[in-house]
């Protein structure tokens, strides 16, 4: 069994920890500034340019930070890094052209909101800086420095949200409204921070190029960058749809927006601030779950995975009970939003198996079963996309709630089933395909 104190990952994780931790709760104050100043519907509107940003960044970095991350101790680090950057920077000129050239046309027909047009003219200049602090992070967590990037992402954070506070003061002392325009500048100088923090860490050592590296991580990061983008194509969608559904369903546009905002931007990050610990976890599991199949350690692996349901059952219980009882307070209190109340009480139900997914999954990765994981995360973007077109025009969006619950349930479900199958033949099975 591994020696967890001893051993160098540890540390690292504690540092993620709190870290991560510190970054969720400055991120979950900061939503709720942004519901006071910029209201419902232009929390909305703002949130509504974040799928497209994910979607660019799955296509520039999705497979090169990991890639990076791999061949970082393979070959000299500082050539995967020199490589990957590269490409990076070569993606993502590509993906800022489009998305500041074509801002209308993606604002009118993909997001469907004219609104959005400016946003997603500011959010196109984040993206270089975006994918060089995500290079950099892949290469110090191939050098097993967890501090740096754990440090550079609490720094952005900071600087997001100082940074949207000084564009707040100004405004009120010109007896001007804050906007969602303003608070999406400071993304841009959040990432700007974060990708400056790194390379002051750096001490602007000598990056190297190599062209069979640059094969190596494309050829790598290819499959990869292809799964996270197709799932990332579903969550956008699912993202995108909702004000669409709503306005089917019979809401005014800006009603609509206003509930999507106060879901996205107040309700999930509340039932998403206790999944950092679960995140941790996740992160132990994967090396852990690795050495003991590598060793051919059924007990271990039983035993983990055992304890593992059994921590997050707990967890997740203790959370939906705490939900149920204060979530129309938190709601109030909070956000000022009864609405935001109900939702948080109905997406309660959610944390026990939002938990296992999240564990289940790396475990699953441990093992060298990653395309399950892949498969049954589009699985359930399809379960949430179906009540999105289907149901939610005609019963609203509670269904959609609802339809999320299900979503976790079939999850958590299948890789329970997948997990005994595994100990009862006593041998990992293939991925499909």
């Amino acid at each position: 069994m591994m020696k967890w104190k001893n051993h160098p990952l540890f540390t690292g994780t504690i540092i993620l920890t709190v870290t991560g931790l510190a970054s969720r709760v400055i991120g979950f104050l900061y939503r709720i500034f942004l519901s006071h100043t910029i209201g419902a519907a232009g929390l909305g509107i703002y949130q509504l340019v974040f799928p497209i940003l994910a979607l660019c960044l799955a296509l520039c970095t999705g497979g090169i930070q990991t890639a990076i991350s791999k061949f970082t101790a393979e070959y000299d680090g500082l050539t995967p890094l020199g490589c990957g950057i590269c490409i990076c920077m070569a993606l993502s000129a590509g993906c800022a052209f489009v998305l500041y050239r074509h801002a209308p046309w993606l604002a009118a027909h993909i997001v469907c909101e004219t609104a959005c047009e400016p946003l997603l003219r500011i959010i196109s200049l984040s993206l270089p800086f975006a994918c060089l602090h995500a290079c950099f992070n892949g290469y110090y967590y191939g050098k097993n420095k967890t501090a740096i990037p754990a440090l550079s992402q609490l720094f952005e954070q900071v600087v997001r949200v100082f940074s949207v506070y000084l564009f707040y003061l100004i405004q009120t002392e010109k007896a001007a409204a804050m906007t969602p325009a303003l608070a999406m500048w400071g993304t841009v100088c959040g990432e700007i921070a974060a990708a400056l923090f790194c390379l002051t860490t750096f001490r602007f050592q000598r990056i190297r190029l190599s062209l069979p590296v640059t094969k190596r991580l494309i050829c790598f990061a290819a499959p990869l960058t292809g799964s996270r983008v197709t799932l990332n194509l579903f969550t956008s969608a699912e993202a995108i749809l909702i004000p669409s559904a709503l306005t089917a369903f019979g809401c005014d546009r800006s009603n609509a927006l206003s509930v999507f905002g106060t879901l996205t931007g107040m309700a999930m990050p509340v039932i998403m601030l206790p999944t950092v610990l679960t995140g941790s976890l996740s992160v132990l599991l994967l090396p852990a779950i690795s050495e003991a199949a590598v060793k051919g350690d059924r007990k271990q692996i039983s035993q983990t995975i055992r304890r593992t349901v059994e921590l997050c059952v707990i967890l997740g219980l203790g959370c939906t009970l705490a939900f149920l009882l204060f979530g129309h307070f938190v709601g109030s209190l909070l956000f000022g939003s009864e609405l935001a109340g109900s939702y948080i009480v109905s997406l309660g139900f959610m944390c026990p198996f939002l938990f296992l997914t999240g564990t289940l999954s790396s475990i699953l990765h441990g093992l060298d079963l990653t395309l399950y994981t892949f498969l049954l995360n589009l699985l359930g973007c399809g379960i949430r996309l179906f009540a999105i077109y289907v149901l939610v025009p005609h019963f609203g969006l509670y269904v959609y709630l609802w339809s999320m619950l299900v979503s976790q349930i079939i999850q958590a479900a299948a890789y329970l089933w997948i997990l005994v199958r595994v100990g009862k033949s006593g041998k990992k099975i293939r991925s499909p395909g």
